[in-house]
């Protein structure tokens, strides 16, 4: 990653705004400029950054601390926002930023459907900048990005896998809820009564130690996004978390003990599964209708930047990881598909 000092600028402008507007909706700003300058698009980032700030509201007050003792009556409280925020700004500043990271990853997991996943998609960001590079603004983001996901803290009904399906199996064999008419609390609040939820998610074959948890993120990161191509008229937007959110859990694998890497397979896995069950349409797109995928990868991530939609952007660094390190054409074809259903800013 470019060390030009440009995304330090970019989050010190973002982080006079709040991480969320329009009353829930996720400051996408902070994952988007990461990507764009680690993929070699720097140039570019205060140019968006200038249309897209413009949509952002302001930071929230604190309005109750937060404390050491009393934290879990805090925690999914959106209207503590400000205060998780505070306390997490105080957090990355006094201590080692991989102890607050171990001591809260754990607690925070569980949540991991905070803001539709955006909790821990933004962490995940936080932490491959500040893997790359340690200084004020990525500390402070990361401060951001785990406040933002304790005061949306959310959990999914899980289970723990036991069966004998790879990711790829497992996540095409996930029920849909039967009502995809309203947004995604409605839609996830379904999957406790969804007939076969349990059953779909125990099917996934477990990991026995950290290794192999590593290599079923990957696995499920490439499922998720190859599952994206010819269903995302399902929902083009909100489909590209089922592949984003296991991809932030495993890039933050390498700053985390190796003793968490079992559980956060377990909550990616809920997570990935959740979002395809709430937002899977009936039937897919046909292969023939499907676009197919440019041969530079770099073309691909360009033609992000171009069309400018944070979730674009979002999808194209996933699946330039994915198909980097499985060479999968389809990877890339996905991001052309989002081109054309996501409506550009």
């Amino acid at each position: 990653m470019s060390n030009d000092g440009t995304l330090d600028e970019a989050y010190e402008r973002l982080h006079r705004t709040g991480p969320e507007f329009e009353g829930w909706l996720s400051n996408h700003g902070p994952m988007a400029v990461e990507s764009m300058v680690r993929r070699g698009h720097a140039r570019q980032v205060h140019r968006w950054l200038d249309r897209y700030v413009r949509r952002l509201d302001e930071l929230p007050r604190g309005t109750s601390p937060v404390t050491a003792d009393g934290w879990r009556a805090a925690l999914g409280d959106p209207h503590r926002l400000g205060d998780w925020l505070v306390f997490f700004e105080r957090e990355v500043t006094e201590r080692p930023w991989r102890t607050v990271l171990e001591t809260w990853w754990p607690r925070l997991l569980p949540g991991i459907a905070a803001g539709a996943t955006h909790g821990v998609i933004r962490t995940g960001h936080a932490v491959h900048a500040l893997l790359d590079h340690e200084d004020g603004p990525r500390l402070a983001e990361l401060g951001q990005a785990l406040g933002y996901w304790a005061a949306r803290w959310q959990q999914v009904p899980s289970a723990v896998p036991s069966g004998t399906a790879g990711p790829a199996s497992a996540l095409a064999a996930v029920p849909r809820v039967p009502d995809q008419k309203a947004g995604i609390n409605h839609r996830l609040g379904q999957l406790a009564d969804l007939a076969g939820w349990p059953t779909a998610l125990a099917a996934l074959r477990p990991a026995t130690d950290a290794g192999q948890a590593r290599d079923l993120l990957a696995e499920l990161t490439t499922a998720a996004a190859l599952h994206y191509l010819p269903n995302a008229h399902g929902s083009a937007v909100m489909l590209v978390h089922a592949a984003t959110a296991p991809m932030a859990v495993l890039r933050t694998l390498p700053a985390l003990p190796r003793a968490q890497w079992v559980p956060s397979l377990h909550a990616a896995w809920a997570a990935s599964a959740a979002v395809t069950a709430a937002y899977t349409p009936a039937a897919p797109t046909p292969r023939h209708s499907l676009p197919t995928a440019p041969e530079s990868a770099d073309e691909v991530f360009e033609r992000a930047v171009r069309h400018q939609d944070e979730h674009v952007i979002k999808l194209a660094d996933t699946c330039l990881d994915v198909h980097q390190r499985t060479g999968h054409p389809d990877t890339l074809a996905a991001v052309v598909r989002a081109t054309e259903l996501i409506n550009e800013p």
